[in-house]
């Protein structure tokens, strides 16, 4: 099927999904309904071992788009954008992210949000959305249980954004390659997977989770109503989104 955003290929096992939305894979609401499209047809892939998220472009993802992110849009954003971690939750198999260049908000929590993450050397990770007055609910959700509460605090908190190497130093993500070396790199970092029962590795991937007793539903529908219920309906959530469309800094009045 053809996607305006969006290449997809399925084969031998491997799903690919290719973020193509240039220059910087700015993750809009049409964009997101086409990856909600696709990981929902293979949904019902019993040959499906693995699903991979890569990118053509300047970089992996800047994030959201912030002009869809306000006002009554703002509700459907959410549901849209969730939705991708709630099928790929529900998918069920081993997911990868291969990252290169900027890997910011929403984009960053795309990335850390699959099972594995390979980068390139010159990768940058980070969720600055409370610099523009909300907060990543992905990453409030997910970041906490890869690289604990304190180093989770220090990266949402501040919104700061870190080079691929401190990523890998945290546990954030799995492996650094050279810049050149990334598309190769990836291949060799799949190999061991797809040699494997896609049952198998469903099975494994359930067992790990229940091990965590990490249910995602529960925890995401209250952090959902934080967000949409008391964070986007303070006035400093509104002048941080307005500052960044406006290209001025914000002015909070801390309500």
């Amino acid at each position: 099927m053809n996607y305006e955003y969006i290449e997809t290929r399925l084969e031998q096992g491997l799903g690919t999904i290719t973020l193509n939305r240039p220059p910087v894979n700015v993750l809009n609401i049409a964009m997101m309904e086409e990856m909600n499209d696709v990981l929902t047809r293979w949904r019902g892939e019993k040959d499906l071992k693995v699903v991979i998220f890569n990118a053509k472009g300047k970089s992996f993802s800047a994030g959201v788009d912030i002009g869809e992110h306000m006002g009554d849009l703002a509700p459907k954003m959410i549901d849209v954008f969730h939705g991708i971690f709630r099928n790929m939750d529900k998918i069920g198999v081993p997911t990868i992210a291969s990252v290169y260049g900027s890997c910011l908000g929403g984009g960053c929590e795309l990335a850390i949000f699959c099972d594995l993450v390979i980068a390139s050397e010159t990768a940058r990770f980070g969720q600055p959305e409370i610099q523009v007055g909300v907060f990543p609910p992905i990453a409030a959700h997910t970041m906490p249980r890869i690289i604990g509460q304190k180093a989770a605090m220090d990266l949402i908190l501040s919104g700061r954004i870190i080079s691929a190497q401190e990523a890998l130093q945290i546990g954030l993500i799995n492996k650094v390659v050279k810049d050149e070396d990334l598309e190769n790199e990836t291949k060799a970092f799949l190999k061991s997977y797809l040699k494997l029962s896609a049952e198998v590795l469903r099975q494994t991937k359930k067992a790990i989770t229940a091990g965590l007793m990490d249910d995602l539903e529960p925890a995401l529908r209250k952090i959902e109503d934080i967000y949409l219920n008391k964070l986007m309906k303070t006035h400093d959530a509104h002048e941080g989104l307005k500052a960044f469309l406006d290209k001025r800094k914000p002015e909070w009045k801390n309500q």
